[in-house]
C-alpha cells in the first residue's frame, strides 16, 4: 500500500470515529440537558451522562487538534464530577 493510500485509509477511518464521537456525544448530552430541565429525579443519571459526553467529545478534540474544544470538555467533565459528587 502505497503512502497516499495509507494516508487515505487513515483520513477515512478517523473522520468515521470522530463522526461517530460527535453523533454519540451529541445525543448524550441532550439527554442530559432534559434530564436535569425536567427536574424527575435524575439527576445521578444526567451527570453522568455529561460525564461520558465530555469524554466522547474529548476524544473527537484530541483527534482532530482542537485544543479549546479539549479544554471546553474538561470544563464539562469537572462540572459533572461536582453534579455526582453533591447529588450522591
Amino acid at each position: 500500500m502505497s503512502a497516499t493510500k495509507s494516508k487515505s485509509a487513515n483520513a477515512t477511518a478517523h473522520r468515521g470515529l470522530t463522526s461517530k464521537f460527535e453523533t454519540i456525544g451529541s445525543i448524550l448530552a441532550m439527554v442530559y440537558a432534559m434530564s436535569i430541565a425536567l427536574n424527575v429525579g435524575a439527576e445521578l443519571v444526567g451527570f453522568s451522562l455529561l460525564l461520558v459526553s465530555s469524554g466522547l467529545f474529548a476524544g473527537w478534540a484530541i483527534l482532530d487538534r482542537r485544543w479549546t474544544f479539549l479544554l471546553l470538555q474538561a470544563f464539562y467533565a469537572a462540572s459533572a464530577i461536582i453534579g455526582l459528587i453533591r447529588w450522591t
